[in-house]
């Protein structure tokens, strides 16, 4: 696909420099920046388009905070700080019962900022923001749910500059897991498949999606997933595109299946509903906000998939 890479979070060309990683150069220095996160959510500068806030290392705000080196940009090193043990006003607490949490809190020393969920910012990010904003989002998700030895039990410690952990009991190793997914866009003809998970926003269809099982192909993952979903049987499977997911450690491997059937045939354990739908009313729904349906979010690979889809750009 001639722009695979287009995709947010494709890359920006960021040096990573893991030959820093674990060694004095790769640490925290005065003048190197950070960005910033709480609780899983980013710093948005507001002042203007909001952007991600870059702010120093010696900074009163992220002192206290867990640190992970990111890599060298044109201006230096660039870190990023999670502040979670911060506790903003009551008032800005944020909903954890919800799909896509709205709430912004605000840090006194942060001024003209918000912290804010990244699903909300993806799309509106410089690729290099983006790039950034879902390593350290990544990264920290994985060491707050990797704390303890696989091994051993022990609680192990972070090192090498935030990309490994180390069990200071059984000396074990462990390195930041990213779960390989596959994403489908399913045609026949002019219609694609979109399925709904009842979690979702109201309204709310995108592409089918699965874990790859251990032992499995990609193409064998496409066609099983499509089958267990919606009954419907895929035949020829091409790779087109893939993307980081930090929701929370994905990696997507969007790919293109003909589909060998139409009939329906719904697992209501994984899909609230299926359907299909054609380049028309794919059309209306990305272009009227009352349409029955809405695509996928903004950023996404799925509504990404379907605009290349629709613009006869996938191959």
């Amino acid at each position: 696909m001639k722009l695979a890479e287009t995709v947010t979070f494709g890359g920006s060309d960021l040096n990573r420099a893991s030959e820093l990683r674990g060694k004095e150069a790769g640490r925290p220095n005065p003048g190197d920046q950070a960005i910033v996160l709480w609780q899983g959510k980013i710093l948005v500068d507001k002042s203007y388009v909001p952007c991600l806030k870059r702010v120093d290392v010696l900074h009163k705000a992220v002192e206290k905070g867990r640190w992970v080196f990111l890599g060298l940009e044109e201006f230096g090193k660039t870190f990023g700080f999670d502040i979670s043990h911060w506790k903003p006003e009551k008032d800005q607490n944020p909903d954890s019962s919800i799909f896509y949490d709205l709430t912004e809190q605000i840090h006194p020393d942060f001024p003209n900022t918000a912290f804010r969920e990244l699903r909300g910012q993806m799309g509106i990010l410089t690729p290099r923001d983006a790039e950034l904003s879902a390593m350290a989002k990544a990264l920290f998700h994985w060491h707050d749910s990797h704390k303890f030895c696989s091994r051993c039990g022990i609680e192990s410690e972070m090192t090498m500059s935030g990309w490994q952990r180390i069990c200071p009991a059984c000396k074990a190793s462990h390195f930041p897991r990213t779960d390989p997914v596959v994403i489908m866009l399913i045609t026949q003809g002019p219609k694609v498949l979109l399925g709904r998970s009842p979690q979702w926003p109201e309204r709310m269809y995108s592409l089918l999606a699965g874990f790859i099982e251990p032992g499995e192909t990609i193409e064998a993952a496409v066609r099983r997933e499509v089958f267990e979903e919606s009954g419907i049987k895929v035949g020829p499977v091409s790779y087109l595109s893939s993307q980081p997911w930090a929701f929370p450690n994905s990696l997507m491997f969007g790919c293109h299946g003909e589909a060998l059937s139409t009939d329906i045939k719904l697992d209501p354990d994984e899909l609230e509903d299926a359907l299909w739908i054609s380049k028309t009313e794919l059309v209306e729904a990305f272009n009227n906000k009352n349409s029955v349906i809405k695509p996928a979010r903004f950023g996404s690979i799925a509504q990404f998939l379907l605009k290349h889809w629709l613009a006869d750009s996938l191959g």
